[in-house]
């Protein structure tokens, strides 16, 4: 999309979704446009957007987002990853032989899937969650508010009062919904493949114990929650990364980057002590769901660590956004 068509695209929603008109005050005014005594005075001040205008606004910026051919590329990619798993377990094991693996946690559930197609959906989701997962949200928060800016439809944005919090909020909660929606596309995907390629009904958790097929799906519905959850950490991040720089592409990058570098210090022994504060070294513990009964406790840490790392970079995109010069 070239830089004319995105402006044209943010004012026409802007124009639909907003109550009125008024400038952002942060919005450095265009050449030759006074500012308003009125509202220097008090008068005239922009009045409280209503709530229905800020779902108006959260529902254009998921369109927005879902719409765009980068978005549904990254959905179309995550998809195809439990379709080649499904398609490589079951040439591997069309002579009737068994793959290896144990232990039940992480990718050792690709043992698992030929006895029973659901554990394709924890197989797909622990192998997405390292990198495949995290990297699309890096690329969707990154590019929230630069790709804007680099866009110049930042201040079409800004045009409508919404104010800069509740933006930045909206911003905050489309990529939320991207990352829940990206771990459910893993989870229906594998679910499908599992379900046409190998035989489903009751399975065997980890702790050894039978569970119906109907408790299985809530298990693997809980999964990819956590899942979901696991990954407002690096959303935040991103979306604080966005607010730093103009550029979409460098957004995206950067956090991408800092992706890998956490994926890589959580392996380095020497720095165990400093491992249970990166966002991603309780990512998989999604796999306790799968005993019986389920362990809770790193999944606790787990969510509480997300929570943290939400609040700390969500602060910092907030500090960040509200002072920074509008000029694009």
């Amino acid at each position: 999309m070239s830089r004319a068509e995105a402006q044209d695209d943010r004012a026409g929603e802007s124009a639909l979704t907003a109550p009125s008109t008024a400038p952002d005050p942060g919005v450095a005014a265009g050449p030759g446009v006074a500012p308003d005594p009125g509202a220097r005075a008090g008068q005239g001040a922009v009045r409280s957007p209503s709530p229905l205008w800020s779902l108006g606004l959260f529902r254009s910026e998921l369109l927005t987002t879902f719409r765009r051919w980068r978005t549904l590329a990254l959905l179309a990619v995550l998809a195809a990853v439990p379709i080649l798993v499904g398609i490589a377990v079951k040439i591997e094991t069309s002579d009737g032989s068994s793959l290896g693996g144990g232990g039940g946690a992480g990718p050792a559930f690709i043992s698992q899937i030929s006895n029973n197609g659901l554990f394709l959906v924890f197989t797909a989701l622990a192998a997405t969650l390292p990198f495949f997962l995290p990297m699309a949200i890096g690329v969707v928060a990154g590019d929230a508010i630069a790709g804007e800016s680099g866009a110049g439809t930042l201040r079409y944005l800004l045009v409508a009062p919404a104010g800069r919090s509740r933006l930045l909020l909206t911003k905050y909660a489309t990529v939320i919904a991207f990352c829940l929606a990206a771990t459910l596309v893993v989870a229906v995907s594998a679910l499908a493949v599992g379900a046409l390629l190998f035989p489903v009904g009751d399975l065997i958790t980890i702790s050894g114990t039978r569970i119906t097929y109907a408790e299985g799906l809530g298990r693997a519905l809980l999964i990819a929650l956590v899942v979901a959850a696991s990954l407002v950490g690096i959303a935040a991040l991103g979306l604080f990364v966005s607010t730093l720089t103009g550029s979409g592409i460098a957004a995206m990058a950067t956090t991408v980057g800092l992706l890998i570098t956490v994926q890589i210090l959580d392996q380095i022994p020497q720095l165990d002590a400093l491992q249970p504060y990166f966002f991603s070294h309780y990512w998989l513990s999604f796999a306790d769901v799968m005993r019986e009964p389920v362990y809770w406790d790193d999944l606790v840490k787990n969510l509480g660590l997300q929570a943290l790392y939400a609040a700390v970079f969500g602060s910092a995109a907030w500090a960040r956004f509200t002072t920074k010069d509008i000029t694009a």
